[in-house]
This record gives structure tokens, sequence and C-alpha cells, in this order.
């Protein structure tokens, strides 16, 4: 079977041939056609089914390209475009009655995650890179409580906090609060130098490094002075009431069910917490973890959504997600 695809945007066009059309071998290899690059569009040859896959790859490529003038394309997003209308194919080749992850039109049904959700303060737009990033925002946005489980480098931290500022810079709250536990992972809490925030510091630097990428270094020292922006270790939320604050606690795996419960009831009016962890790294003893637990016990609560992530939605760079896979094989997970 033959087909084409025609873009209407010159750039992407060359994007994905690239120089000299070095790129169009990595692309025949993935979607397994023939592909021949003329003006502004490809000829593409192949079995049905790819040439099919291949059309809806294009279609869904160009959409986002054209949605996010300023992002652009990054290799990632090619990459997860691809898998998703894969995965999606072979679930309805396994059983043409099963729900397909998608609807009618895989395209369409991606998911939304061409929304802007915030520029940051050099400039750059923040969008959802996968459709499970787009639900944990809508989550974090809407609900009162967000329960977010995933391996590294899928966002859980980064996501929270950029909603945190929006809605902060927004008027909807008046404070943000962000907290961690202080837990040693290998080294000695002890042994580190200086007062007890001195000692803390390090454990609390991931939650600076993502508002100063939000905010800027200087607006955040001032929101910070004025008390808009509360950075503290989770011991200091005990006998607290958050009232019109965005809560962020990072690194939940590190809590025990009993920290966990006292943050959560630490929840006031016009407030909302986001929870996030991945449960393959805990750093307590065994069985100490309240993570998962709390979030098995609360999971058919109204008004708390719980967002697990996959090694799939890992956005960092490419090897993280082989990391992720090989302990996951070594674990027989």
């Amino acid at each position: 079977m033959e087909g084409r695809y025609s873009f209407e945007n010159d750039d992407l066009f060359r994007t994905l041939c690239g120089i000299a059309d070095q790129n169009l071998p990595s692309l025949e290899e993935n979607l397994d056609v023939q592909l021949i690059a003329r003006g502004n569009q490809f000829l593409i040859g192949g079995a049905a089914p790819q040439v099919q896959l291949a059309i809806d790859f294009f279609r869904r490529v160009a959409s986002d390209y054209d949605q996010r003038p300023r992002h652009g394309l990054e290799e990632f997003d090619i990459k997860y475009i691809l898998s998703m209308l894969q995965k999606n194919r072979q679930m309805n080749e396994a059983n043409e009655h099963q729900v397909a992850l998608f609807d009618e039109d895989p395209v369409e049904a991606l998911g939304s995650t061409t929304q802007k959700v915030f520029v940051t303060a050099r400039g750059k737009p923040i969008y959802p890179r996968t459709h499970r990033q787009a639900s944990y925002l809508e989550s974090v946005q809407t609900q009162p409580i967000t329960f977010c489980l995933g391996p590294a480098g899928t966002g859980k931290t980064f996501l929270a906090i950029v909603t945190a500022c929006r809605k902060l810079m927004n008027g909807e709250v008046d404070r943000i609060i962000l907290t961690r536990p202080a837990v040693e992972a290998g080294e000695s809490l002890g042994f580190l130098p200086g007062d007890l925030n001195q000692k803390v510091d390090p454990y609390l630097r991931p939650v600076y490094d993502a508002l100063y990428e939000c905010l800027g270094i200087e607006k955040v020292h001032s929101l910070i002075a004025a008390r808009r922006i509360e950075i503290a270790p989770l011991a200091y939320m005990r006998g607290r009431t958050l009232n019109q604050a965005m809560v962020v606690l990072d690194e939940a795996q590190n809590c025990t069910l009993a920290q966990l419960k006292m943050f959560l009831t630490r929840l006031g009016r016009n407030s909302s917490m986001c929870i996030g962890g991945d449960e393959t790294q805990v750093d307590l003893n065994p069985g100490r973890s309240g993570l998962l637990k709390a979030a098995e016990i609360l999971s058919h609560v109204p008004g708390i959504s719980i967002i697990r992530f996959g090694k799939e939605d890992i956005v960092r760079n490419a090897i993280v997600e082989r990391i992720v896979a090989a302990f996951e094989k070594e674990e027989g997970l």
C-alpha cells in the first residue's frame, strides 16, 4: 500500500527529515515503512496498517508542533507519540472488542498535551509532555488532594510546583508550602555542619531548584521573605492548619503512615495538597514506608485523586528510562 502526508509547516518537515534526510532511516525503522521526501510531503510505502500508523503519527506530530510554537518538538515527543499510537493498535489487535487506550480518532485522543501551563522566569513555556502528565496537572488544579506515584524523572515534583506557582501568581492561593521528610539516603544528617535549618537545607534543594526555574532566584527569595513561600521539613507541619495554600509534599515514600496521616489532616480552607513519591526509592527501613498504604486506604475517598506514572512518562535523559527498566527487570517487577 502507498500513502502520503503533506506538511503545512515547512520547518517541521525539515526537522523530521534532518540534514540531507539523515533522520529518514530512523523514522523508517520506527514506523516500519519506506519514506520518500518530496517537496513538503512524505510518500509512504508499506503494509496498510503501518502506512495508516505513519499517517496518524505525522498528523499528531504536526498538531503538537503547531500548537506549541515556542516549545518546538523534541525527540521525547516523537518517541512518546509513536509509542502511544503503537500501544493503542496492539490493544485493538489483541481484542477487537477491548476498550482502546484512545477513542476512535487516535490522534485527537492522545490527550491534551498542548495546553500551556506556565511560563518560567526565562520565558520558557511549560507543557505536559504525556497524557498522564496532563491528567496529573488537571487533578492538582481541580482536586483537594492528589497522590502521584511513579519513577524518577516523570515530573512529579516539578509539575506540582509549577501548578503551585501558577495558583500563587493568579491569586488562587495566598501562599505555597513545600515540604519533604528529612531522611538520610545513605549519609548521616548529624554529620552535616550548621544548625537544624542548615542541616535540612540539602534535602530541600530540589524544591528550591524547581522554584528558581519557575520564578527566578530574586522573586523566590522575595516571596520567601514575605512568607508567601514556605519551605520546611515535614516535622514542622505538626499542629498546624494550612488555609488558603497550595501544599506540596515531595519524597513521600520516605514518610510513615502516621506521618502521612498527620500531614493530610493539616488541610485547611480553600487549600489543596499534592503528595508525590517513588515507591522504589525508599530510604526507610523495610516495611516502614506508608505511601502505598495511604494511597490504598484513600483510593475511594471523594476529592482524592491518585495518578500513577510509568517509565514511559520519564522525560529526563532517555537513558533514565532504560535505567528504570533495567532495575525493574532485576527486581522482577
